[in-house]
């Protein structure tokens, strides 16, 4: 639909011999004082306004906007593209293929549900590093990624030809968020005729490492997305922005990661949750454009809508490097400094509130053992570790100092380790390689002696690290830190060092251009005599995706329960997320992660003690290996060519041999097969009508589960392996699934049978309806029983009992992952009341029309009495039948306790979209009558 222009924005832009149609944000009133984010914004606004979801009185609005103010102001947000990932992104095929038949049964026309814009899914998170160390890694963990995937990379290539504006990047290729910064991301997108900026929501949360490029983008969740890809706009009220300046130069020694683990510490403590920062001042061109996206990455982990970067000199030049059209070139510069959206170092917009960095404070830095905010010096790393590793051990020698980590617990799902071909079976595990060793209690008296694998002899200890990975979109998008890992790795081999056998080593990158720069260095024999094989192009360890450990080393650390410890290059580390054998994780560059390989242990101050022994028996310590920032720079220059992502990325649709002999299904409807366990009709439209039926106040509702603080939609989602006594697991093996082919939860998304039973099943989870008890348990208050939350609710459901869920602070911290909401919605839960929220998932809630509710300011479950054991009553709830969104409804309990919780329906467009049962429903709703 065309603009109703009606601040005459309208103009052309003449780049060269073309033309294009721009929306001119200097048309409108108080445009030069807004941060380049809002800036972004408003043209957005100026292009789509209808008169009826965007007015002229939005775009005023907007360009007034006083930053000293709490977001009020709704406006609705057109983003020019969606990006996905296959975990997130099949369960949005599966939705489109479904609503489909839905139109269809509705009288309308299934072809009308089709992405408007352009939807591009990346194959990364199903390849699983269960081969490492070997030449033959990476082949082999291809072929068993397809061969569990089959049926779901099938159905992704019926999407790809029965949907139009819909592409799929095929397994093998690289992360997400590196493919988009380095080819998919437009920065100023050209499109019928039209020049404007570049804006994404993906469903994944670190969508915002292409905040880096300065494109304004987030993750939201699949409901979202795919609402989104219809054509419906993000509803949103305009942010606080925090201005982040930055000045100085980083000092030698320090690296990306460095940078980022400090400002991940900085802006969590600062609070800016909800918010989008942005970064400006005179050290802004001083960053990288590779540090950038690796700051805009962690921008989930510091709890911000976006983290981003205006374009400059240093976005054009990167543009170049990876090989982008001339022509696209040109337009990204010419309409930056037509618009007012060119960095000028000068500059000092409005802003909500301000931080600033002196880049030369930077230190060297890890985070951890559990949060990706909890960052710990290098030269205190020894000394805190033991600090923390009371919380993990009974017996332990008592720290050197530093404070206790009082970090609260975040996790991932993670149950047993899947299977390579039945090969590594947990329940095959041998149990009598450690029993001797292991004292009383289950633990570990003295270090555990080892047989590996291998026949290989060596003793395992708390603090053992036996996972380094160089993964992660993160880290493995900057040459710096990967050029410097490979360095270091090669300094420590002249110096005769080698890995400790019981590491597994892993080397994950985001795109094949970083093995093209390894191989024209000379880099890859020293990583590969260190074991740091490449296993795959894919989010890995970063999403749990590590693959069991050795036999030998699993065994061990379960026998003596011992806390050991993984070091990654990545953006997540809380319990349980990495690998289910271990417990402690740390963040750290590519370089400290070959370093932590090489000494074996996190007791160890790798800053001032020896890493091993040299060849000439020599101490060797990690400044003896550290590559000094010249040299990386000169084999960044000497390596690193354009030709490199314009060749990798030339056909970067097509696949390989493997993708393109997939038999693909064709037509306009999906033919669903009945035995399916992978990829299964979910059932959100059944008994559909045309028009909603009014909502409804709840009544005699139990509560399902009682939370505490900081649970994430990692606690909720299903995600991780399958555990065979799970009633996940118990429902693969009644439909013949034998348990070496039980795959992931990520991978079986597409089955909501499996994923219902997966929610809230996280190894983690602590109910407190179940005190001392981990895990997907609570109580039937029918029968007074404890059983698993998936049984409890197919018991609730069938005596027509509502579900209420009692949680803590920030919950659904984390992923953007929309079967946190799917899932609650089908385990029959009409209403969360927690003390506050994280935005992703308060919006996915409402988006499957689950009530989000908050404790009154300054009250808890515990502050007012709640034991979980109550029954609930919510009153108030129909008034959003009078189209208004109630601030407050009663909530009642039969045990007297009564008070006013407040609404979390933030907007008008959500309250819409609670009305019609959820976001689908309206979209569908619409289309129909459309």
């Amino acid at each position: 639909m065309a603009s109703l222009d009606t601040f005459g924005a309208k103009s052309q832009l003449r780049v060269a011999d073309a033309s294009y149609e721009i929306f001119k944000i200097s048309q409108v009133d108080g445009h030069d004082r807004l941060p380049y984010s809002l800036k972004i914004l408003l043209e957005n606004l100026l292009r789509t306004e209808d008169g009826a979801n965007i007015t002229a009185d939005h775009i005023r609005q907007l360009g007034q906007w006083d930053p000293d103010a709490d977001p009020s102001v709704e406006i609705q947000f057109t983003p020019a593209r969606v990006l996905m990932q296959d975990f997130t992104g099949v369960p949005c095929v599966v939705d489109l293929a479904t609503m489909r038949e839905a139109v269809r049964d509705l009288g309308g026309d299934p072809t009308k549900v089709n992405p408007l814009a352009p939807a591009e899914l990346v194959i990364d998170h199903s390849v699983i590093a269960d081969l490492f160390g070997r030449e033959d890694a990476f082949e082999r963990n291809v072929e068993l990624e397809y061969g569990r995937n089959k049926e779901r990379y099938q159905f992704l290539r019926w999407g790809q030809t029965a949907f139009n504006e819909f592409k799929v990047v095929p397994p093998g290729t690289g992360i997400v968020h590196q493919v988009n910064i380095e080819y998919l991301a437009r920065t100023i997108m050209e499109r019928g005729g039209q020049a404007y900026p570049d804006t994404v929501v993906g469903t994944d949360s670190h969508t915002t490492m292409v905040n880096g490029l300065g494109v304004l983008g987030w993750g939201v969740g699949g409901i979202e997305a795919e609402a989104a890809m219809l054509g419906q706009p993000v509803s949103m009220l305009i942010p606080r922005v925090v201005g982040f300046k930055l000045h100085g130069e980083m000092p030698t020694g320090t690296t990306a990661t460095d940078l980022v683990l400090t400002i991940t510490e900085m802006l969590r403590k600062h609070g800016v949750v909800g918010k989008f920062v942005e970064f400006y001042g005179p050290g802004v061109s001083a960053v990288p454009l590779a540090n950038r996206a690796t700051i805009g990455n962690m921008s989930p982990e510091y709890g911000s809508t976006v983290a981003i970067f205006p374009i400059d000199a240093e976005t054009i030049a990167y543009l170049k490097l990876t090989g982008r059209d001339e022509k696209q070139v040109a337009l990204v510069e010419a309409y930056a400094k037509e618009q007012g959206l060119w960095h000028d170092p000068a500059a000092e917009p409005n802003y909500s509130e301000r931080l600033e960095l002196d880049l030369s404070t930077i230190e060297p830095s890890l985070a951890g053992p559990k949060r990706p905010q909890d960052r710990v010096p290098l030269g205190s790393a020894k000394t805190l570790f033991r600090s923390a590793l009371t919380d993990y051990v009974a017996d332990v020698p008592p720290a050197v100092g530093g404070p206790a980590d009082e970090a609260s617990a975040e996790s991932f799902p993670a149950s047993d380790p899947p299977a390579a071909d039945g090969l590594n079976d947990p329940a095959d595990k041998p149990r009598d390689l450690v029993t001797a060793a292991v004292g009383a209690g289950g633990r570990a008296s003295n270090p555990i002696r080892v047989t590996g694998d291998d026949g290989t002899e060596f003793e395992l200890d708390h603090g053992a690290v036996v996972i380094a990975a160089i993964t992660s979109c993160t880290n493995t998008s900057n040459p710096q830190v990967m050029i410097g890992a490979a360095l270091l790795a090669r300094n420590a081999v002249e110096k005769g060092l080698s890995r400790k056998p019981w590491v597994k080593t892993t080397l994950a990158p985001g795109s094949k251009v970083v093995m093209d720069y390894y191989e024209r260095a000379g880099l890859t024999p020293y990583l590969e005599k260190l074991g740091f094989h490449l296993v795959g192009y894919g989010c890995t360890t970063c999403i749990g995706n590590s693959g069991p450990l050795p036999e030998a080393v699993s065994a061990a650390v379960n026998e003596a329960d011992l806390a050991v410890v993984s070091v990654l290059s990545g953006n997540r580390n809380f319990e349980g997320r990495i690998n289910p054998d271990v417990k402690m994780n740390y963040l750290a560059s590519p370089p400290l992660v070959v370093a932590y390989a090489l000494a074996g242990t996190m007791d160890i101050d790798v800053a001032n003690e020896p890493l091993g022994e040299g060849a000439d028996g020599q101490p060797v310590f990690l400044r003896d290996i550290w590559p000094s920032a010249a040299e990386i720079e000169d084999v960044i220059a000497a390596s690193v060519a354009s030709e490199m992502f314009s060749r990798d990325y030339a056909d970067v649709f097509a696949g390989d041999q493997r993708w393109q002999s997939l038999p693909t299904p064709t037509g306009d409807t999906f033919a669903w097969e009945n035995e399916s366990t992978y990829v299964r009709k979910p059932p959100y439209f059944e008994g559909m009508a045309q028009e909603p039926a009014p909502v409804g106040d709840i009544a005699g509702a139990r509560v399902l589960a009682r939370l505490g603080d900081s649970v994430t939609t990692d606690h909720i989602s299903p995600a991780g392996s399958i555990k065979a006594d799970s009633p996940a697991g118990k429902y693969l093996a009644e439909h013949g699934v034998p348990r070496h082919e039980f795959n992931s939860y990520g991978s079986r998304r597409g089955n909501h049978e499996v994923m219902i039973r997966g929610t809230f099943a996280n190894i983690r989870l602590r109910n407190q309806l179940v005190p001392g008890v981990e895990g997907g348990f609570t109580v039937n208050h029918l029968t007074g029983e404890q059983t698993s939350i998936y049984d409890a609710s197919v018991a609730y459901q069938e005596a027509g009992v509502p579900l209420v869920i009692l949680a803590g602070k920030e919950y659904g911290s984390g992923s953007s992952r929309d079967w946190a909401a799917k899932g609650t919605m089908l385990l029959g839960v009409k209403a969360v009341v927690a003390e506050s929220y994280e935005r992703i998932h308060r919006s996915n809630l409402i988006g499957m029309g689950v009530l989000p509710l908050q404790f009154p300011q300054g009250e808890t479950a515990e502050s007012l009495g709640l034991t979980g054991t109550e029954t609930f009553s919510i009153s108030g709830v129909t008034a959003l039948n009078e189209g208004s969104t109630p601030r407050t409804v009663k909530v009642t309990t039969d045990s007297g306790v009564e008070f006013d919780a407040v609404v979390r329906i933030d907007t008008p467009g959500e309250a819409d979209y609670y009305r019609h049962g959820g976001i689908l429903q309206y979209v569908l709703r619409r289309m129909i009558t459309s």
